[in-house]
């Protein structure tokens, strides 16, 4: 027990300082933005049974119930690399209607390009450590990000007045217990202590008339006019002359917070293992700040104005900085998984999940100087339907295959957001086992996901003034690449 506990607590260290990598991770790739690649060994049969097969360490994410299946002191680290691409072409989208009034001064290209590759490679890691405490307790800790999303237009995109940069980063660690209720049946729990990391970059529209309008008040008052009259004389000033001008928005934002899961496992027979697990909803309050880089006429441009406009525009500043908050409820997520040995050498697998990805039908940042801006997602929620077989061909190799259909919550052209084209997901993997030795497992996998032709035409709910028309269509794709290496002491 002694071994076992100084082993414990190497790992735990090792495991811990992995975690810290975790912040970095940006990937697209599952439906929504959902990582289901919590280890690398599943990844070969898409995924299948991930709630029943209970191999690994790794069982802590998907079932926690799974670790009676261990014995002894387990440890599982592993990683993959995606590779996702999504690409626009455009059908007939639009600048923000703003920039049609008088009183308009556009900076910058026109429409714009149809951006770059939105996708990029990211790495996803994970770690896991089980421990049998006694004959029926059994301990454990994940490591994972559960939670990604990054897509990047570059600057020149048309759509930019929607997105040009989104990056969701997650880190979860995941503390767990399970307890073996007889030779039959077996229950799990666990808390998860997740870290979440914002940042969203767009252009923007930035309307100066009632700022305008608030410093030329100002100085009526401070001239000994009325304020009521002040008020009216500054709007009117505000209305006609303050500029409606182009901007960069940056918002960062992060918090921590709370959420549970719980699994069951069923052996109705030494071959046959049946796992249904949950995972709750986690409801964050993220706070910090929105800047603006106003792009501002030049200076040549004001010399050449008026002079009553040359004083209005030495009222615009440069940049804006304000505080900013939002609330987000990322889904919980039910799974049904199912392992069967019919013969030797030949193992199924399958699972059925569904997420409710109806959690967050609207992102709304809230700034305490500006303007709420948001994204209105209509989400839906969605389900993921995986079947997969694993053939012994060796003692010490197992080669791996499956398929799987994940639906996407996104259901319409006019609610596909830009930093999220996502669509219905078709995956076909393979994969691979390797045993060097009773104790220890080397698996690898590769999936390719196919997404369907997704068609956008998104005024974020009608706002044509702020964001102009998206319209257009993406074909997208995706390659992830696992490896996972598993040893119990």
């Amino acid at each position: 027990m002694k071994r076992h506990t100084h082993k414990l607590q190497q790992t735990l260290l090792s495991a811990t300082l992995l975690g810290l990598g975790i912040s970095n991770v940006t990937a697209v790739h599952a439906a929504g933005f959902n990582l289901l690649e919590q280890n690398a060994s599943g990844l070969g049969v898409a995924y299948a049974g991930s709630g029943a097969v209970a191999e690994n360490a790794s069982t802590i994410y998907y079932n926690p119930a799974g670790m009676t299946n261990l014995p002894g002191l387990n440890i599982s680290v592993g990683g993959n690399y995606i590779i996702p691409s999504f690409k626009f072409s455009n059908d007939r989208s639009s600048l923000p209607a703003a920039f049609g009034t008088a009183n308009a001064q556009f900076s910058g290209a026109r429409l714009g390009s149809e951006g770059d590759n939105a996708g990029g490679g990211a790495f996803v890691p994970n770690a896991y450590v089980s421990w049998q405490v006694s004959d029926r307790l059994f301990a454990g800790l994940g490591i994972g990000a559960p939670f990604g999303l990054a897509t990047d237009y570059g600057d020149g995109f048309m759509g930019r007045y929607h997105s040009k940069k989104f990056e969701i980063e997650t880190i979860n660690f995941n503390p767990s217990l399970a307890y073996k209720l007889n030779d039959s049946w077996s229950i799990g729990a666990g808390i998860n202590i997740q870290r979440i990391k914002a940042e969203y970059e767009k252009s923007t529209v930035v309307d100066m008339r009632s700022q305008v309008a608030g410093a030329v008040t100002q100085k009526y008052i401070a001239a000994g006019v009325p304020a009521q009259q002040a008020a009216a004389m500054g709007k009117a000033v505000g209305d006609q002359y303050g500029p409606i001008l182009d901007g960069e928005a940056k918002v960062k934002m992060n918090d921590t917070a709370l959420g549970w899961n719980i699994g069951v496992m069923f052996h109705p027979s030494e071959d046959t293992r049946i796992g249904l697990s949950y995972r709750s909803r986690i409801k964050y309050k993220a706070t910090g700040d929105t800047d603006v880089d106003i792009h501002r006429p030049s200076a040549a441009m004001i010399g050449a104005m008026p002079a009553q406009l040359q004083e209005i525009y030495s009222l615009v500043p440069g940049s804006l900085t304000t505080s900013s908050s939002a609330s987000v409820t990322l889904p919980d997520t039910a799974l049904l998984s199912v392992y069967q040995r019919i013969s030797p050498r030949w193992e199924l697998l399958g699972d059925i999940q569904w997420t409710g990805w109806s959690s967050l039908p609207k992102l709304t940042i809230k700034s305490d100087t500006l303007p709420d801006a948001g994204l209105d997602l209509k989400f839906k929620d969605s389900w993921r339907i995986a079947v997969g077989a694993m053939y012994q061909v060796a003692p010490q190799w197992k080669l791996k295959a499956g398929v799987a259909w994940d639906q996407s919550p996104v259901r319409s052209a006019e609610h596909r957001p830009a930093s999220l084209p996502d669509n219905d997901r078709y995956w076909l993997s393979v994969g691979a086992q390797y045993k060097p030795s009773e104790n220890t497992a080397i698996d690898v996998g590769y999936s390719y996901m196919y997404l369907k032709k997704s068609h956008v035409d998104n005024t974020n709910d009608g706002n044509l003034a702020q964001y102009g028309r998206l319209s257009g269509s993406y074909k997208s794709h995706g390659h992830i690449f696992g490896l996972q290496v598993s040893h119990r002491f």
